[in-house]
């Protein structure tokens, strides 16, 4: 197959990359240097090694790009990239010219809620920490437990809940050492550029995955999140969610109504909202696909590749979804755990991965590894991806093997070493 269109590609991982191999285009891929990998190198018919991250350093060689090869769309699935990919669409021309500002208020937490209120979204009370002091005034207006986020990182980093007045020195001790500096593990492509104060939103948390045509929103799937109130780890997802058509309609209505506000109207998005006492309110949400494996549940369950959606439909190369699909099964991820310690044997990947109903199954600890306390989704062990007919019984099938499929004896951390949150 053979294709006379070209991407401008602005980061990602392998699995991007093969879907517009897939289509045939001519590939100029931009990669960061610490992301490239053997796969990308033999792929891309053009590769350019440079910090994207930098509009200085990457403006030029993206200009050079267009200039010798022509480009038909700049696209970008990976969150870092998201912004310099929707700056040079619309730079060059290719966009409605609009797609940078809508990009950097997906980014940007602050900037967010702040259009968000402008249009009369539910929003819950937020503010940007501004010193010390803004921590007690915020605390006195919008009342405990409230929770503290850098305004522009990913994955859970940083995440603080600050649970009384009495906290708060510990809350701003952190806030302090992490202020101004790079994210330490994962993606470590992003700079911590201040935090931004939320009041605490109850309620079952879901994700909305979802694409857009044209300024029209398709929903592909509701996501139910495992998570714990002692930490922000994401434990696991399982699509479909289990909701009542009600309940599911409301979150939907909002994640729609949420995306025209924000004034997305192509691509991919995943959008995490809570089903509050309020109604549904948007926690945070993403012009990208979700990570921990969703296009793969959502894929296993509906059908649908949203990542051959996300490099297509911006090239011209494939029909907008109709309607949201009806799902044919059921998939979840739960993620390994286990207590603070020393890791001192693993067994059992290679039998749960060859398991006709597990899709994936990893670890990224071995024996003298640490097992860390949980504090963000970098602390997890690895994870498990199952399927079956209906989520009840892909939890069960996911959760068991995870417990007892996959083997890694720990040498329980030392005493005073805070335990695992439950």
């Amino acid at each position: 197959m053979s294709n006379a269109k070209t991407v401008l590609l602005i980061g990602g991982v392998d699995a991007h990359v093969e879907r517009f191999t897939a289509l045939g285009v001519t590939i100029v891929l931009i990669q960061h240097p610490d992301k490239v990998t053997d796969y990308q190198t033999h792929a891309a018919d053009v590769l350019l090694v440079v910090d994207y991250t930098d509009w200085d350093v990457v403006r030029p060689f993206a200009e050079a790009a267009r200039a010798v090869y022509g480009v038909d769309a700049v696209v970008s699935l990976t969150e870092p990239g998201l912004n310099p990919a929707s700056r040079l669409g619309d730079l060059f021309g290719l966009t409605d010219g609009r797609r940078y500002e809508a990009s950097r208020r997906m980014r940007d937490k602050w900037l967010m809620r702040r259009h968000l209120a402008e249009r009369g979204l539910p929003v819950p009370h937020a503010a940007l920490v501004e010193g010390r002091s803004s921590l007690d005034a915020f605390g006195e207006r919008a009342g405990f437990p409230f929770i503290l986020k850098p305004v522009s990182t990913t994955a859970g980093f940083g995440l603080l809940r600050a649970e009384g007045p009495d906290d708060l020195d510990r809350v701003w001790a952190r806030v302090r050492e992490l202020d101004g500096g790079r994210t330490d593990r994962g993606s470590t492509m992003f700079t911590v550029d201040g935090f931004l104060m939320e009041s605490y939103i109850d309620g079952p948390e879901y994700s909305v995955e979802a694409l857009s045509f044209a300024g029209r929103h398709v929903v592909v799937a509701v996501t139910e999140k495992l998570t714990s109130e002692e930490h922000f780890v994401e434990l696991g997802h399982a699509v479909p969610a289990r909701l009542s058509d009600p309940d599911r309609e409301r979150l939907t209505g909002a994640v729609e109504e949420f995306l025209t506000a924000m004034d997305v109207t192509d691509g991919p998005s995943h959008t995490e909202i809570r089903l509050s006492s309020r109604g549904p309110v948007v926690i945070e949400s993403h012009n990208r696909l979700g990570g921990d494996n969703i296009p793969e549940l959502v894929e296993a369950a509906y059908g649908v590749d949203m990542i051959a959606y996300g490099a297509a439909w911006p090239l011209g190369l494939i029909e907008p979804l109709a309607e949201a699909p009806a799902p044919k099964g059921a998939a979840v991820m739960r993620a390994v755990l286990r207590e603070p310690g020393t890791v001192t044997a693993v067994s059992g990947v290679e039998d749960v991965r060859a398991r006709p109903d597990v899709l994936a199954a990893q670890v990224s600890v071995r024996a003298g590894d640490t097992v860390r306390p949980l504090n963000d989704n970098w602390d997890r062990l690895g994870s498990v991806v199952a399927t079956a007919a209906d989520t009840d019984s892909a939890v069960e099938l996911c959760e068991r093997l995870v417990r007892e499929g996959i083997r890694i004896d720990v040498e329980p951390a030392a005493a005073d070493t805070p335990a695992l949150a439950a």
